[in-house]
C-alpha cells in the first residue's frame, strides 16, 4: 500500500481522520513510501512541534515510534533515482495546462506508477486529482 506523507503522519500523530489512516494501515501486507517521504515526514512533525501541537519530548516519542518500524521494516522505502525524475518531469510537461500538481505530489505518483502500484492513498487533493495523469487510483480514506 502505497502512502503519501500525509497518511504516514497520520500514522503517528493525533490528526483528523488518523484512526482511519492507521485502521487501514494495520491491515496492509506492506506500506511504502518514496524514500523523500521520510524527509517529508520529519518536516511535518518538525511543523507540529514548531506550532505547538507537540513539546519536544512528544516528537522525540514520535520519531522513536518511527524508526522503530522502520527497524521492523514496517514501512519500505522506494528510491528516487534520477531516471525518475527525468521521467516525472516529461510526464508533468504532458499534463493538460489547467493541471495543478506540486513537486512532492508528482514525484510520489511516479514512484507509485514506477514500482507497479494501482492505488496511491491520500487525502491531499491535489495529489488525488493528479492521480489519474499517472494511471493511477488516488483513495481518500477521510471522504
Amino acid at each position: 500500500m502505497y502512502f503519501d506523507a500525509a497518511y504516514i503522519a497520520k500514522c503517528y500523530l493525533n490528526e483528523p481522520g488518523a484512526e482511519r489512516v492507521r485502521d487501514r494501515a494495520r491491515q496492509a501486507s506492506g506500506l511504502c513510501s518514496a524514500d523523500f517521504g521520510r524527509l517529508e515526514f520529519t518536516c511535518i512533525v518538525q511543523r507540529h512541534r514548531r506550532e505547538g501541537r507537540l513539546i519536544a519530548r512528544e516528537a522525540r516519542q514520535v520519531f522513536q515510534e518511527f524508526e522503530e518500524d522502520e527497524q521492523n521494516a514496517v514501512w519500505r522505502w522506494l528510491p528516487v533515482s534520477t531516471d525518475l525524475v527525468r521521467e516525472t518531469c516529461e510526464r508533468v510537461r504532458r499534463l493538460p495546462s489547467p493541471t495543478l500538481i506540486r513537486t512532492g505530489d508528482a514525484l510520489h505518483l511516479a514512484c507509485a506508477r514506477a514500482f507497479g502500484f494501482k492505488e496511491v492513498y491520500t487525502n491531499d487533493r491535489r495529489m488525488l486529482a493528479g492521480a489519474s495523469h499517472f494511471g493511477l487510483t488516488g483513495v481518500n480514506l477521510l471522504e
